[in-house]
């Protein structure tokens, strides 16, 4: 965890310095529409439907040469997995602060494709069935981290589109029985934003 964070910090700090150097760059808000799910519950004999939900919040961009940027992102993101469970469906809801550092190249002025990871903080974890809503915060795992992909344009000048997907790369439960699989958050999402 320790190294994950050095390195976040890091990319953040060579990417702020190269582009005061260059006086080039800028900061901006987004949000939009995640479509997320948790993989492997089927290994566990549970059928599951994707979950809607949305995620928001500010970046900054970096230019550190004519095609190469980094953009770090804070985004309050709503996720998780509609579980069926013997016909009955239950809601899992996690929520989560995330923080993405994305490496950007710009295949042209205005698109470019990223890649990076992301490091989530777990903000509250519900399971909702039949208008029942039980915590389980305590069995979730409190530090999520995941690599992104995904692409995005500019367009006006200011305004950004995106879409993005966000492949978990550490387990959801806090704790796996022997002959449990590991649950992973797995979330797509589409983006609009404003560059200040």
């Amino acid at each position: 965890m320790k190294k994950i964070t050095f390195l976040l910090v890091t990319v953040f700090t060579f990417g702020f310095v190269n582009a005061q150097d260059k006086e080039n760059m800028s900061f901006g808000v987004k949000g939009g529409l995640n479509i997320s799910s948790i993989s492997n519950l089927d290994e566990d004999g549970i059928n599951k439907d994707p979950l809607i939900g949305f995620h928001i919040g500010f970046f900054g961009e970096f230019m550190i040469s004519d095609q190469f940027a980094v953009q770090p992102e804070v985004l309050y993101s709503t996720q998780g997995v509609i579980a069926n469970f013997d016909g009955e469906k239950a809601d899992f809801k996690l929520n989560y602060i995330n923080i993405p550092v994305m490496a950007k190249y710009y295949v042209a002025d205005a698109f470019s494709l990223e890649l990076g990871p992301q490091i989530g903080f777990l903000v509250s974890a519900d399971v909702e069935s039949e208008g029942v809503s039980v915590d389980i915060k305590d069995e979730t795992k409190s530090v999520d981290v995941s690599l992104g992909f995904g692409a995005s344009y500019i367009f006006a000048e200011k305004f950004m589109f995106g879409a993005r997907y966000n492949l978990g790369l550490t387990r959801v439960q806090e704790d796996v029985f022997p002959g449990d699989s590991e649950w992973k958050n797995s979330v797509f999402q589409i983006s609009v934003g404003y560059k200040f």
